[in-house]
């Protein structure tokens, strides 16, 4: 080819680009089997509540299992009880709604059967005094953080910190109007949990960052308290423009 004949050849387009992922383009999560580790606890309780109420197959776990039968026969809607073991053996997604303080030693001893797992944390590191309650600082910096250290072979995401356990529980209430920021290092894995909160009426999953940012979005809870207790409320979070 002469040096004629390439300055006469067209040029070379550049590949399209893609077009952008719609955020709000999230997977099916309706055949999943949920988890609540802590599931007899008021927060546990409640979103297993809610979330079997949308249809969800929900197993609650305890470190008793005939005391998570009995919250499970009391909620319905097709929930099982376990304990802690089984209920993550059997889970797709696993939501750890402990108790601060039981947090790290149910984890670490739940390290195997988690493995694999996406595992949603939603403990909230907390004090309180005669002032209120008020955030504390994990080592590793979060419980998010703490769980993704403390279970290296699960996939872990942070979410459901801001609801209320009050309107969770509350059957006279419909809809749950508040949104919830997730948190994660892989998108699919914020994705479907985004799903997964999306299947309570009113509710909205929202990424909210990687879990290097959970330690702010934990803390924001003892604010919520500090509102409710002045307000006399159950006051939750929506973001805007989004």
């Amino acid at each position: 080819m002469t040096s004629t004949d390439s300055a006469q050849q067209p040029p070379v387009k550049a590949a399209a680009k893609a077009p952008a992922k719609d955020p709000w383009d999230l997977p099916d999560v309706s055949g999943l089997v949920v988890g609540v580790l802590g599931g007899t606890g008021p927060q546990g309780k409640g979103l297993a509540y809610r979330l079997a109420k949308a249809g969800q197959k929900v197993i609650i776990g305890s470190r008793a299992a005939d005391r998570a039968q009995g919250v499970a026969e009391e909620l319905g809607h097709g929930v099982e009880g376990a304990d802690n073991a089984q209920t993550a053996r059997r889970s797709d997604i696993v939501i750890v709604a402990v108790p601060w303080d039981g947090h790290g030693k149910t984890l670490e001893s739940l390290r195997e059967e988690l493995a694999g797992k996406l595992v949603v944390d939603c403990v909230n590191p907390l004090g309180f005094d005669k002032k209120g309650a008020y955030a504390l600082k994990p080592e590793e910096g979060s419980a998010a953080e703490q769980a993704a250290a403390l279970l290296p072979d699960s996939r872990v995401t942070a979410a459901f910190h801001h609801l209320s356990a009050v309107l969770l529980e509350d059957p006279e209430i419909e809809e749950i109007d508040t949104d919830v920021m997730v948190l994660g290092e892989e998108r699919a894995d914020v994705e479907i949990v985004q799903a997964l909160a999306g299947r309570i009426p009113g509710m909205r999953g929202i990424f909210a960052g990687r879990l290097r940012n959970a330690h702010q979005v934990e803390s924001l809870v003892a604010n919520l308290i500090s509102v409710n207790r002045r307000y006399k409320a159950h006051a939750g979070i929506r973001l805007t423009d989004v």
